[in-house]
Protein backbone atom coordinates (compact mmCIF):
# COMPACT_ATOMS: atom_id res chain seq x y z
CA UNK A 1 0.00 0.00 0.00
CA UNK A 2 2.56 2.41 0.77
CA UNK A 3 4.82 1.57 -2.18
CA UNK A 4 1.92 2.48 -4.57
CA UNK A 5 1.20 5.55 -2.49
CA UNK A 6 4.82 6.95 -2.57
CA UNK A 7 4.74 5.94 -6.81
CA UNK A 8 1.34 7.85 -7.11
CA UNK A 9 2.95 10.65 -5.38
CA UNK A 10 6.31 10.81 -7.60
CA UNK A 11 4.28 11.03 -10.68
CA UNK A 12 2.00 13.92 -9.58
CA UNK A 13 4.86 15.93 -8.48
CA UNK A 14 6.90 15.03 -11.25
CA UNK A 15 4.42 15.21 -14.35
CA UNK A 16 3.53 18.76 -13.91
CA UNK A 17 0.36 18.58 -12.35
CA UNK A 18 -1.54 21.88 -10.98
CA UNK A 19 -4.43 21.92 -9.84
CA UNK A 20 -6.79 24.89 -12.59
CA UNK A 21 -7.76 27.00 -9.62
CA UNK A 22 -4.32 27.61 -9.11
CA UNK A 23 -3.49 29.01 -11.86
CA UNK A 24 -1.58 32.03 -12.10
CA UNK A 25 -3.79 33.31 -15.06
CA UNK A 26 -6.63 33.83 -12.89
CA UNK A 27 -6.37 37.31 -12.10
CA UNK A 28 -8.80 39.59 -12.81
CA UNK A 29 -9.93 39.77 -17.09
CA UNK A 30 -10.51 43.24 -17.83
CA UNK A 31 -13.41 44.32 -19.88
CA UNK A 32 -14.50 47.94 -21.46
CA UNK A 33 -18.77 46.98 -20.50
CA UNK A 34 -20.32 44.06 -19.15
CA UNK A 35 -23.74 43.78 -21.09
CA UNK A 36 -26.66 41.40 -18.84
CA UNK A 37 -29.28 39.92 -20.33
CA UNK A 38 -31.64 37.65 -19.21
CA UNK A 39 -32.20 36.34 -15.86
CA UNK A 40 -30.70 39.15 -13.84
CA UNK A 41 -30.43 36.99 -10.21
CA UNK A 42 -28.56 34.31 -11.85
CA UNK A 43 -26.44 36.93 -14.23
CA UNK A 44 -25.38 38.70 -10.66
CA UNK A 45 -24.26 36.01 -9.23
CA UNK A 46 -22.26 34.58 -12.31
CA UNK A 47 -21.18 38.03 -12.41
CA UNK A 48 -19.86 38.50 -9.19
CA UNK A 49 -17.95 34.97 -8.85
CA UNK A 50 -15.85 35.64 -11.70
CA UNK A 51 -12.45 36.86 -11.72
CA UNK A 52 -13.34 39.60 -14.17
CA UNK A 53 -13.81 43.52 -13.62
CA UNK A 54 -14.75 46.40 -15.80
CA UNK A 55 -12.41 49.58 -16.96
CA UNK A 56 -14.31 51.97 -18.68
CA UNK A 57 -11.39 54.26 -19.36
CA UNK A 58 -9.77 51.41 -21.90
CA UNK A 59 -11.87 51.22 -24.83
CA UNK A 60 -9.55 49.08 -26.55
CA UNK A 61 -10.63 46.61 -24.03
CA UNK A 62 -13.32 43.67 -25.06
CA UNK A 63 -16.90 43.65 -24.27
CA UNK A 64 -18.72 40.64 -22.48
CA UNK A 65 -22.24 39.93 -23.17
CA UNK A 66 -23.80 37.44 -20.84
CA UNK A 67 -27.14 35.95 -22.08
CA UNK A 68 -28.54 33.56 -19.24
CA UNK A 69 -32.05 31.30 -19.09
CA UNK A 70 -34.00 29.65 -16.20
CA UNK A 71 -36.96 27.26 -16.92
CA UNK A 72 -37.99 24.04 -14.96
CA UNK A 73 -40.84 21.88 -17.38
CA UNK A 74 -42.76 18.66 -16.35
CA UNK A 75 -40.43 15.85 -17.65
CA UNK A 76 -43.16 13.48 -16.94
CA UNK A 77 -46.61 13.20 -16.59
CA UNK A 78 -49.15 10.02 -15.37
CA UNK A 79 -52.13 9.44 -17.07
CA UNK A 80 -54.42 11.71 -15.08
CA UNK A 81 -51.93 14.71 -16.87
CA UNK A 82 -50.45 14.72 -12.96
CA UNK A 83 -46.89 15.94 -13.21
CA UNK A 84 -44.25 13.45 -12.11
CA UNK A 85 -41.32 14.84 -12.18
CA UNK A 86 -39.78 18.36 -13.43
CA UNK A 87 -36.65 19.43 -15.40
CA UNK A 88 -34.73 22.29 -14.34
CA UNK A 89 -32.40 23.67 -16.92
CA UNK A 90 -30.02 26.51 -17.00
CA UNK A 91 -28.47 28.01 -20.62
CA UNK A 92 -25.59 31.06 -20.16
CA UNK A 93 -24.39 32.49 -23.32
CA UNK A 94 -20.84 33.94 -22.81
CA UNK A 95 -19.80 36.02 -26.02
CA UNK A 96 -16.61 38.68 -26.15
CA UNK A 97 -16.67 41.33 -28.52
CA UNK A 98 -13.66 42.96 -29.69
CA UNK A 99 -13.64 46.84 -30.47
CA UNK A 100 -15.01 46.63 -34.06
CA UNK A 101 -18.11 44.62 -32.30
CA UNK A 102 -16.34 41.38 -33.86
CA UNK A 103 -17.13 38.19 -31.93
CA UNK A 104 -13.62 36.76 -30.08
CA UNK A 105 -15.13 34.24 -27.90
CA UNK A 106 -18.84 32.68 -27.71
CA UNK A 107 -20.11 29.45 -25.69
CA UNK A 108 -23.14 28.42 -24.47
CA UNK A 109 -23.39 26.85 -21.64
CA UNK A 110 -26.74 24.18 -20.55
CA UNK A 111 -26.83 22.11 -17.50
CA UNK A 112 -29.92 20.60 -16.37
CA UNK A 113 -31.47 18.13 -13.97
CA UNK A 114 -34.27 16.36 -13.48
CA UNK A 115 -36.10 15.11 -10.33
CA UNK A 116 -39.35 13.98 -8.90
CA UNK A 117 -42.57 15.94 -7.75
CA UNK A 118 -42.78 16.13 -4.48
CA UNK A 119 -46.20 15.97 -2.53
CA UNK A 120 -45.69 19.75 -0.27
CA UNK A 121 -45.65 22.71 -2.69
CA UNK A 122 -42.84 24.42 0.20
CA UNK A 123 -40.18 21.47 -0.29
CA UNK A 124 -40.70 21.42 -3.99
CA UNK A 125 -39.76 24.95 -4.37
CA UNK A 126 -37.22 24.64 -1.62
CA UNK A 127 -35.39 21.54 -3.67
CA UNK A 128 -35.91 23.62 -7.16
CA UNK A 129 -33.81 26.48 -5.78
CA UNK A 130 -31.38 24.37 -4.19
CA UNK A 131 -31.12 22.91 -7.76
CA UNK A 132 -30.96 26.08 -9.17
CA UNK A 133 -27.96 27.00 -6.82
CA UNK A 134 -25.78 23.90 -7.75
CA UNK A 135 -26.30 24.20 -11.50
CA UNK A 136 -25.23 27.63 -11.32
CA UNK A 137 -22.54 26.53 -9.36
CA UNK A 138 -21.26 23.81 -12.03
CA UNK A 139 -21.84 26.94 -15.05
CA UNK A 140 -19.62 29.24 -12.72
CA UNK A 141 -16.84 26.74 -12.70
CA UNK A 142 -17.09 25.88 -16.91
CA UNK A 143 -17.10 29.37 -17.43
CA UNK A 144 -14.04 29.92 -14.94
CA UNK A 145 -12.24 27.45 -16.72
CA UNK A 146 -13.07 28.28 -20.40
CA UNK A 147 -11.92 31.81 -19.64
CA UNK A 148 -8.63 31.07 -18.25
CA UNK A 149 -7.72 28.16 -20.92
Amino acid sequence: MHKVLLVLLFFLSSCGYQPVYLNKNLKNIEYSKIKLNGDESINKIIINALPISVNDNNEKKNQLNLSSLYKIEPASKNSKGQVLSFKSMIEVNLEVRNINNEIVQNKNFVKQFIYNNKQNNFELVDYQNSIKDDLIDIIINEIIIYLVS
